[in-house]
């Protein structure tokens, strides 16, 4: 259908390019109002005392959208920005200025489908149709092997399945102008960092990754990694690493908001192995863009579950909820280095490494017994490549009601140490405080086995020293 005038409502697809939403408003409307919606409840606190979106993420989200503004600008066009329950603004926008529809991309959470219902609702009550896409991930949802209600319960049998029987998409034809309506020009809102909860952008510290928003760094990191520097190669070698910009992709902040197509990710694989090398890397690198898939299929399936103590497995709740225990962990201050250390990093950048991920929320679930949930709501606000499947799919996962086929996946602490950051050196750099021990003793101050820690914890939170005086009671 041919309209005359549509609305592009950008959300997790912050980018021009592959942006499939965009593609088909552009060739099925004489002109169209790119739109991104500033919803204030992505601002607000939480039950647990911290914003749902921090200032981290805020400022990543602030800049990609800024970027999308700069770039439709290079194609004739223009941003504009509202503030408000997109559900109620984007449809009064669309009435305002005579768009016929609204175009946008699907989203699984129960938050943004529910968002998405009540824009429907409120365009359809004033005769402006809506159209939906599915592009968040590699491989399509209509290409997969079977239904969403029969996806596989193990990450293997479904990556085996999608591919053998699955091909993902070409990418979307570049698009060289957009048709902007010039009468949106009057709706244009300058674009204020204070209506991202920022009072203040906050500054990184030197020596560590700077990750700016928008699809124009998103491109740069991808042409870097791949081809500037070549390490794509040693990716499967490297990608536990810890400390420095290139011991894993980074992709994950730009895959989360959409500055990064997975499929562009793939094609420049492709292209790669054909003009450099084809390896275990280049296919692991894959490997775990599948895995991203398949935790935004999961979710499609099981809805609200994911977010819910039970989990997808419906188990019982027996989990601890101690305010001050959480808390030493959420600042990096329970007195466990190796967990601290990361810690400390994701509240300081937005990010940690995916080794980081794994321990520190082993440690909440399996070493604190704390509700998992409070974690991934952690990680919900300080995470700049926070993704809503990824994030709690991956926290299920750890809390033992989700998609591992073992009952429990324990870390334990010092082990996970000894195999990553054997020198210290993580520690060092994250735990000033402990900078003066030397090589692996840096880890010992207060680490306990697990029998110990799980059965006769020392009291958290207090200083290495008191720490390191309790410890030895116990050994």
């Amino acid at each position: 259908m041919k309209y005359k005038r549509s609305i592009v409502w950008f959300r997790n697809d912050l980018r021009i390019r592959d942006n499939e939403t965009l593609s088909r408003a552009v060739s099925q409307s004489e002109d169209v109002i790119p739109v991104y919606c500033i919803d204030p409840r992505h601002f607000e606190q939480t039950d647990l005392g911290f914003k749902k979106t921090g200032d981290l993420r805020g400022k990543f989200l602030f800049e990609s959208v800024q970027i999308l503004g700069s770039q439709l600008q290079k194609k004739k066009a223009g941003l504009v920005v509202l503030k408000g329950f997109p559900e109620e603004e984007v449809p009064k926008l669309a009435k305002t200025c005579g768009a016929e529809a609204i175009f946008f991309s699907e989203e699984v959470g129960s938050e943004e489908r529910n968002v998405e219902t009540k824009l429907e609702k409120n365009a359809w009550a004033q005769s402006i149709a809506t159209e939906s896409f599915w592009q968040s991930t590699l491989y399509h949802i209509d290409d997969l092997p079977f239904p969403v209600s029969q996806l596989p319960e193990v990450f293997t049998q479904f990556r085996k399945a999608v591919e053998k029987m699955s091909e993902v998409r070409a990418e979307q034809e570049e698009i060289t102008v957009i048709p902007f309506a010039e009468q949106a020009k009057p709706y244009v809102r300058p674009l204020d960092y204070k209506d991202f909860g920022l009072e203040k952008l906050p500054s990184l510290p030197s020596k560590v990754m700077r990750f700016d928003g928008g699809e124009c760094s998103g491109g740069e990191r991808l042409k870097s990694y791949f081809w500037d520097k070549n390490l794509l190669k040693t990716y499967k070698e490297t990608r536990n690493g810890l400390l420095g910009m290139d011991y894993s992709s980074k992709f994950s902040p730009w895959l989360a908001l959409g500055c990064l197509s997975p499929r562009t990710i793939f094609w420049e694989v492709k292209r790669y192995e054909k003009e450099r090398k084809k390896n275990q890397s280049t296919y692991w690198l894959i490997f775990e863009l599948i895995w991203r898939d398949y935790f935004r299929f999961i979710a499609k399936k099981h809805g609200n579950k994911i977010f819910q103590v039970e989990g997808i497995k419906n188990n019982g709740d027996s989990w601890r909820r101690d305010s001050a225990d959480f808390q030493r962990w959420c600042e990096g201050k329970t007195g466990v280095p190796f967990v601290d250390a990361n810690m400390r990093e994701l509240n300081t950048t937005g990010f940690m490494s995916n080794r980081g991920r794994q321990n520190v929320a082993s440690f909440l679930v399996n070493d604190l017994n704390i509700d998992w949930t409070w974690g991934a709501s952690y990680f919900e606000s300080q995470l700049i490549d926070y993704d809503v499947c990824s994030n709690w799919g991956n926290w299920m996962y750890v809390g033992g009601v989700g998609n591992d086929p073992r009952d429990n996946r324990y870390f334990n602490i010092l082990r996970q140490a000894k195999n990553y950051d054997k020198n210290g050196d993580f520690v060092r750099f994250w735990i000033p405080e402990l900078a003066s021990i030397e090589g692996f003793d840096i880890h010992q101050p207060q680490e306990l086995p697990a029998n110990i820690l799980k059965s006769k914890r020392i009291e958290l939170g207090k200083t290495y020293p008191e720490a390191m005086v309790e410890m030895e009671k116990w050994m």
